[in-house]
């Protein structure tokens, strides 16, 4: 299964939209600093998590929520 995820900074209101296989492993990386993106903003928590039963899927749905992330359909899903 693969997961797309939201997570937030608890620093900042940032967001960061991914996917992933192994969200708690992703998660791990995240807050420990070891993904240069959010490395600056970290501790992060999980708002949004979605599955998947295959990776194309999984990541096509992370495109689709990054094209309107901030707008209204982003809103809705962190709610």
């Amino acid at each position: 299964m693969y997961k797309v995820y939201i997570i937030k900074s608890m620093k900042k209101e940032r967001f960061y939209i991914g996917h992933t296989g192994d969200l708690e492993t992703r998660l791990k990386s995240h807050n420990s600093g070891k993904v240069r993106s959010t490395k600056a903003y970290s501790p992060w928590d999980i708002v949004y998590v979605e599955e998947f039963t295959g990776k194309v899927g999984a990541y096509k749905r992370e495109l689709k929520i990054k094209s309107y992330k901030g707008g209204e359909a982003f809103k809705k899903l962190i709610k």
